[in-house]
């Protein structure tokens, strides 16, 4: 039970560390599954700026198509590149060597990015690249110091620059207190928010695509309890009265 008890603890512990200040605050997601309308665009922005690298290798076209409702053709003509067909799973354009080539490692799957870091989180780091002349691509993110990858969206976005607090303690490192937008891009910051939320709310989807009819079953299995534990009172009253 001591040993059981060390690994919750053990898991909870990043949890309980970011909601303690412990790292950036996160910024709602706001990401809604009954939106199919922001699901169908959230799949074309993925499939243009994010599947040159990543891939979706749990999802199927046609699955993707029939859950948001894009027809067939609408399917080939815009989501569909190269050689795919509606029934092959989402792959990645690059290929692991050229990866590992241009930017030492493999980048991951998709798929389950929300399950993993949550939707809050996917969506706060579309939103936390900043200018950083010192990174192999120019850039850095605050929630993800250090990352690998290039800011894909932002000639969308634009170019943001970190606002530096002094540090808090004589010799300490000075922090990052927020992010300044310098340069502007493709959308207005309305606009760019709009589509990350988009993109966050399609891969919310792709992480458990049965999530709404999960929820619906839910309710009717409470329900279904509530009836049943009535049924079992009444009868254990039934059963006793003549003992009480």
């Amino acid at each position: 039970m001591r040993k059981l008890i060390l690994a919750t603890l053990l898991l909870l512990a990043p949890t309980a560390l970011l909601a303690s200040g412990g790292g950036p605050a996160l910024q709602h997601a706001d990401i809604d599954l009954r939106d199919q309308a922001s699901l169908q665009r959230g799949a074309k922005y993925f499939m243009n700026y994010c599947t040159g690298c990543h891939s979706l290798q749990y999802m199927r076209y046609n699955r993707l198509a029939k859950d948001l409702g894009i027809d067939e053709i609408a399917l080939r003509q815009n989501l569909l590149f190269g050689d795919a067909k509606p029934g092959d799973l989402i792959t990645k354009s690059m290929t692991d060597d050229d990866a590992l080539k241009w930017f030492g490692v493999v980048p991951p799957d998709l798929t389950l990015v929300t399950r993993w870091r949550s939707s809050d989180w996917v969506y706060t780091y579309l939103k936390s690249f900043y200018l950083d002349d010192t990174r192999p691509y120019g850039v850095n993110n605050v929630l993800f110091p250090l990352v690998g990858m290039p800011h894909v969206l932002g000639d969308l976005q634009g170019r943001q620059e970190a606002v530096m607090q002094p540090p808090h303690e004589p010799g300490g490192e000075p922090t990052i207190k927020g992010l300044k937008l310098v340069e502007e891009g493709g959308l207005s910051p309305k606009e760019y928010d709009t589509m990350v939320r988009d993109i966050t709310n399609f891969l919310t989807y792709a992480g458990e695509p049965f999530q709404l009819e999960r929820e619906r079953l839910g309710r009717y299995v409470l329900l279904f309890l509530g009836f049943l534990f009535i049924l079992a009172y009444l009868l254990k009253k039934e059963f006793w009265k003549d003992v009480h």
